[in-house]
């Protein structure tokens, strides 16, 4: 029997470690509802907490990745894990809307930074030479399959018990990844003698040692990569994703339904459904990514989310379940999709060794505009007691992206059989 590959363990615990970040972020859709009941807070100042962290896991990924190269993979998967046990551990004991600030605004928000933003594509560039779109795309689409297990759960535990109850499984869950990671988790194919997946022969991919401090290293490549037209449009394309993803339906969707009669139950098996087939598209995108043009392939992800979000709030005012499934469907696939295409697009520009911090400056903008749409849909609904302007808003915002990406400069199709760690890049001072 063929022995399998260590990647592929490596992968699953990544891919476990991320559903648990992933969960503890799109929770918090669950927990405006019960944190306003609870402490009467204004849901524009949860909206604001949320936006925070947002904001931050966001920002906080170009200093990850490269204060990976500096401390190793494992020791920072550890460290990030801990951080976030010890905000949900605080959250048992807040009682006023500043806490809610540091701790759902700033410790969530810096411990989930290093799961969703820089994790993955260190790990598949790292890990797999074949088959890298593909780990890409599994990775990926980990944050959807957390809210495909557990939201509904979450949801069926806070309108029985309460929220508590519901923060007591994330702990247990965020205590059980920390003890994978420690047993399972390794800092690359180096440490335990083998290759990447697809690598037969010859020497292991040299990795780019760090020596400088990390906040000099992400702002070097920062300005580096800023004189490239091509980052400003993947950030500006990124920007709007996150404006019309994690910011406004992660945030915000469970809380539009309950508007128009739907309970929180319900809400939330419509974003375990996304999560669903967003698994199936994301993972579909990572294959497609290493066959196909990835700038035609985003073009279609932005217009055809833009177009279901157009659509979303005739769904709600029609009360049908069977129109909110149809919505639920066809966003679900297109959720997180634009993620593989957007990284091959960065690695092929800018190279194999910056390519990570450079996603990391782009998924910043991605979080910034995922802060906007967090804190703004809060603010428009407390001047227009709804949120069918901000998500109209965003399925607008979406067509525009559309066109950010199908300027960009083509670039090859890499053949994924060979030994794709040879970097294609631009020549940075003529672009």
């Amino acid at each position: 029997m063929k022995r399998i590959h260590y990647s592929w363990v490596i992968l699953s615990v990544v891919f476990f470690s991320i559903i648990t970040a992933g969960i503890i972020r799109s929770s918090s859709g669950v927990f405006i509802v019960p944190f306003e009941t609870d402490f009467g807070w204004e849901r524009s100042t949860i909206s604001f907490a949320f936006a925070i962290s947002l904001f931050l896991y966001g920002i906080s990924g170009p200093f990850l990745a490269a204060l990976i190269e500096r401390i190793g993979l494992k020791k920072m998967m550890v460290l990030a894990t801990l951080t976030l046990l010890i905000g949900i551990l605080l959250t048992f004991f807040m009682t006023e809307a500043w806490h809610l600030l540091l701790i759902w605004g700033i410790i969530i928000g810096v411990g989930s930074g290093l799961f969703l933003t820089v994790l993955s594509p260190y790990v598949a560039n790292q890990w797999f030479v074949k088959r890298r779109g593909l780990a890409l795309g599994i990775l990926t689409a980990s944050t959807a399959t957390g809210q495909l297990i557990l939201l509904p759960l979450l949801a069926i535990i806070v309108e029985d018990y309460s929220w508590r109850w519901a923060m007591g499984l994330i702990l247990i869950l965020s205590l059980l990844t920390l003890l994978l990671i420690l047993v399972f988790m390794k800092n690359s194919p180096q440490e335990i003698g083998g290759l990447p997946y697809g690598q037969e022969k010859g020497p292991v991919a040299t990795k780019v040692e760090q020596k400088g401090n990390p906040i000099t290293v992400a702002f070097q490549i920062l300005f580096e990569v800023a004189k490239v037209k091509a980052f400003w449009l993947l950030a500006a394309s990124f920007f709007i994703c996150g404006l019309s993803t994690s910011g406004l339906i992660g945030t915000h969707f469970i809380s539009y339904c309950m508007g128009f009669g739907f309970t929180a139950v319900a809400a939330a098996s419509m974003l375990s459904l996304m999560g669903v087939f967003d698994l199936i598209g994301t993972t579909f995108s990572g294959w497609l990514s290493d066959r196909f043009d990835n700038r035609w392939l985003l073009f279609w992800y932005y217009c055809l989310r833009g177009i279901s979000l157009v659509f979303l709030p005739f769904a709600l005012a029609d009360g049908s379940y069977i129109f909110l499934v149809i919505f639920s469907v066809f966003y679900g696939l297109d959720w997180i999709a634009t993620v593989p295409p957007t990284i091959n697009i960065a690695r092929q520009t800018f190279g194999i060794e910056k390519s990570v911090v450079v996603y990391g400056w782009i998924f910043a903008a991605h979080q910034l505009g995922a802060a906007v749409a967090a804190s703004g849909a809060g603010l428009i609904y407390n001047v227009f007691n709804s949120y069918s302007w901000a998500f109209a808003l965003a399925g607008m915002f979406c067509l525009l992206a559309g066109l950010f990406v199908i300027v960009l400069k083509k670039q090859p199709i890499i053949d994924v059989e060979a030994d794709s760690y040879l970097p294609h890049r631009v020549n940075l001072e003529k672009n």
